[in-house]
């Protein structure tokens, strides 16, 4: 077996150095003005919008438009900034947003604009959309006809800068916003490759979204000659979490936020590598059946998993735990398993270094270290709705936003807080499309929850109070996916 690293110890393995601080320094420097793309030209013919209806007007306007701190930028013109067109286009990627939505979801239609694809200075390079192998790569849309606003979002798990598109993008660029978004500075299942020392590579997401939101505050304001009037901040997953992060670190560049399911990291737990080994060790004895399964039951129960969601563990067992657990335990704790990297794929408990056998309360005070540099306080300081399934067994509510929300009470910031737990919801929309009948999507609750922000911010109005949304009884599929009224 590899060797074991002493206690206390923290490995690293020939990580890429880079330097986001240094990144952010070069604000307004190193901007490269490239030619529009081919297939951006081909489909350029807007209708009529900001510029008066004049399509030479709109396109041109996209000449003089420069990204802050970006180390490249290519501008296009395009006739639909959403997924209608852009997947034809070429402006976007299916792969990054796949399984993220119900096979329902209505894609709308009739948004000409600008949109900017691009890179800020990084070393790394686990992003290869456009053939560019960079990492710190974004996009930002700027549609003709603007409502004033700007959303800015970070992606979920370790994907790319598309992956909102679907679930957010579309949906808020044809109510009128801007709308940008970051691949976080590092992709990938060996994300964990990047950064200097243990809780860099996370660490970096939070400093991209809050890079990328104040050059796309430059960005709207060059475009439509004043400011953004309401700067909102958005995401799933992880996504969620760097909401929660920037309204606790940088509220002032933002007027609010709508956290969809944030992953929660705290020193002292929860965290996932609290519930996720615990996972590992009981399933295969529960999916095993016999004398030991009921026993296995309570184990899962115990560690945040609710009675009622066994139909999404084999999945999940399958396709996220052990993946999620061995690649976040190796950012965060990575001289766990020795000179192993990211341990070993589903061993069995009582394997040497195993991950099922993971005991984050006993490991070295480095490893809360790491924790800590990512950690959350609750401590908000601009409006934040929070929707969480309560049939998530990703990120098991009662570990997470239940915390959270207790988090942002206890330090004293409860009137900017609303936390819709969603009865039936779970990580993923698209398993919607496999169990109908147990599940609802949480998409249109998310926006449900962002029209309520939307009210919040521009005029004061407060939102429905917190509370547990019931899954209609009898729901019809198409309704789930249509609406999610927050309000009793």
């Amino acid at each position: 077996m590899p060797p074991t690293a002493p206690p206390g110890t923290l490995l690293r393995r020939g990580r890429p150095a880079r330097s986001i601080r240094g990144a952010l320094a070069l604000t307004g420097l190193l901007v490269t003005l490239a030619a529009v793309p081919a297939a951006a030209e081909s489909s350029a013919a807007a209708p009529s919008g900001a510029d008066g209806g004049n399509s030479a007007a709109h396109c041109a306007s996209s000449a003089r438009l420069k990204v802050p701190g970006a180390e490249h930028q290519e501008k296009s013109c395009l006739a639909e900034l959403t997924t209608a067109g852009t997947v034809a286009s070429g402006h976007t990627d299916p792969a990054d947003w796949a399984g993220l939505t119900p096979a329902g979801l209505a894609t709308p239609r009739g948004v000409p604009g600008i949109q900017i694809d691009g890179y800020f200075p990084d070393t790394s390079a686990t992003n290869t959309n456009h053939g560019w192998k960079h990492d710190a790569q974004f996009v930002i849309r700027l549609p003709d006809r603007w409502n004033g606003g700007l959303v800015v979002a970070g992606t979920p798990g370790v994907r790319e800068q598309y992956a909102n598109d679907r679930a957010i993008g579309d949906w808020v660029l044809s109510k009128g916003y801007a709308f940008a978004s970051t691949d976080k500075g590092n992709t990938g299942a060996a994300f964990y490759r990047d950064g200097e020392e243990p809780g860099a590579a996370i660490a970096e997401w939070n400093d991209r979204v809050t890079q990328l939101t104040r050059a796309a505050k430059s960005v709207v304001a060059q475009r439509y000659h004043r400011p953004a009037a309401r700067t909102l901040a958005t995401g799933m997953s992880n996504g969620g979490y760097l909401v929660r992060w920037q309204l606790e670190n940088h509220p002032g560049l933002y007027d609010g936020g709508v956290d969809w399911e944030g992953t929660l990291w705290r020193t002292k737990g929860p965290n996932l590598l609290d519930f996720l080994p615990p996972a590992l060790r009981a399933y295969p004895r529960y999916a095993a059946g016999g004398e030991g399964a009921g026993n296995a039951h309570r184990e899962m129960v115990a560690a945040g998993f609710p009675a009622g969601s066994e139909f999404l563990w084999p999945y999940h067992h399958q396709v996220y735990w052990d993946l999620t657990q061995r690649i976040y335990r190796e950012e965060l704790d990575p001289g766990y398993d020795g000179a192993t990297e990211a341990g070993t794929p589903f061993c069995a408990t009582g394997t040497p270094d195993c991950d099922a056998d993971y005991a984050y309360a006993t490991r070295p005070r480095e490893v809360r270290a790491a924790v800590g540099k990512i950690a959350l306080t609750g401590r908000i300081g601009k409006p934040l709705i929070t929707v969480h399934g309560t049939l998530d067994v990703q990120l098991p509510i009662s570990k997470d936003s239940d915390v959270y929300a207790k988090m942002v009470r206890d330090a004293g910031r409860g009137d900017l807080f609303r936390y819709y737990r969603i009865e039936g919801g779970t990580h993923v929309d698209s398993l919607f499309d496999t169990f109908p009948d147990k599940l609802r999507p949480l998409v249109p609750c998310h926006r449900s929850a962002f029209t309520a922000m939307e009210a919040w911010t521009d005029r004061g109005k407060q939102p429905p109070r917190s509370r547990t949304v019931p899954r209609p009884d009898g729901a019809d599929p198409a309704a789930l996916i249509a609406v999610c009224p927050l309000a009793r």
